[in-house]
């Protein structure tokens, strides 16, 4: 199944899982993020590169290992194959952050709620 990727957006408008790969310092390992994304709109989990795990409810992640890193995007899929890109993080440590999930959790609620003020 191929996915319509779209970034959370905060009041002022700025997606902070597309501010958190602009930030990357290394061109080609930014570019290659980038790349991957593109490949989950495509290839949709068969996406090589790219593991998909289920976290809770309706919150998922993305592990992308690049350049020797492991980053990771938290994400919801609306209407069948809407992936909507909540939040990101580089990992440090074996288990994510409980203050990562919760940024994401937050903002999943957001999300789940202004859908449900548009039906």
């Amino acid at each position: 199944m191929k996915f319509y990727i779209n970034y959370w957006r905060n009041e002022s408008g700025k997606a902070p899982v597309e501010q958190y790969i602009d930030s990357i310092d290394n061109k080609k390992e930014r570019a290659e993020l980038f790349t991957l994304l593109k490949g989950i709109q495509e290839n949709g989990t068969d996406t090589i590169g790219v593991e998909f795990r289920h976290i809770d409810r309706k919150l998922w992640e993305l592990k992308i290992k690049s350049h020797s890193k492991k980053h990771r995007i938290f994400y919801v899929v609306l209407r069948g194959n809407e992936m909507i890109l909540l939040h990101a993080y580089l990992k440090k440590s074996q288990k994510a952050p409980l203050k990562e999930i919760q940024v994401a959790q937050k903002r999943l609620k957001k999300v789940l709620t202004l859908r449900e003020e548009q039906q």
